[in-house]
């Protein structure tokens, strides 16, 4: 067998560089299709020529491709071998139970996966569809589901890289939002009313496996005011179906 020979050595700038871009690749996964160069640069604090130059490597590289409209980036082929996989769809007698909940409501009903850390919707409502799907994993602030995730972490902060104001009522300070989390991880309820769009709002409860680790979320969207004045029997009605689910999602 041939001697294994020592590469050249790294000079005093290539870690740094080889750091800096993993964080770009890390910025695009988290954010998701669409990140822009400047949204990349603020959110690691990088300057835009480094910013720049890392894209453009990683787009030669085939880890990140320019979407079409060239105003954003997305993970190319290359990136894609090393993401997880995706959760699994849902069983029979799960999407049955989440059917349930749907043919009580006029409204949008959706189940969320929380494998791994992620927030990834697994069963959409075909016949109200979510319009800002891209929106829940890059600000879980402002969103019923991502708020369930949040308080269920160590450090929220963590999966926070841009608390984003999207409308007067998104909450945008962390004190305030650490305060709502408590409530979220105590009551297992998470509420959203014209903090994503002024006229949109959501529920979402907790779904706790037998060990009480945090696998799915059940949430309805429907117009803020709607959600807000049905607010206990919409709680109740998602809480039933949520225990219905705890076995099958486990």
């Amino acid at each position: 067998m041939s001697p294994v020979v020592d590469p050249a050595p790294l000079s005093g700038r290539q870690p740094k560089a080889v750091r800096n871009a993993l964080a770009v690749l890390e910025e695009v996964a988290a954010a998701g299709p669409g990140v822009t160069a400047k949204e990349i640069s603020a959110a690691l604090r990088m300057p835009p020529a480094t910013t720049y130059r890392m894209l453009n490597l990683l787009v030669g590289e085939e880890y990140l491709v320019r979407l079409p409209d060239l105003r954003g980036f997305a993970l190319g082929r290359r990136a894609k071998r090393l993401s997880v996989a995706a959760p699994p769809r849902p069983c029979a007698a799960a999407r049955a139970v989440v059917e349930h909940v749907r043919q009580q409501l006029r409204w949008g009903v959706h189940l969320a996966s929380y494998s791994d850390g992620r927030l990834v919707l697994i069963d959409t409502d075909p016949d109200h569809p979510p319009s800002d799907e891209a929106l829940l994993a890059r600000f879980p602030h402002a969103t019923a589901l991502g708020k369930i995730l949040l308080a269920d972490q160590p450090d929220w902060r963590a999966l926070v890289r841009d608390m984003r104001s999207f409308t007067e009522r998104t909450i945008t300070e962390p004190t305030r939002l650490d305060v709502e989390l408590k409530e979220v991880a105590r009551t297992g309820i998470a509420w959203q009313l014209g903090e994503l769009r002024s006229d949109r709002g959501c529920l979402a409860v907790s779904v706790r496996d037998e060990a009480g680790t945090l696998v799915a979320g059940l949430t309805v969207s429907g117009p803020a005011n709607g959600i807000a004045e049905r607010r206990g029997a919409l709680v109740t009605m998602l809480e039933q179906h949520a225990q219905q689910l705890r076995p099958l999602l486990a």
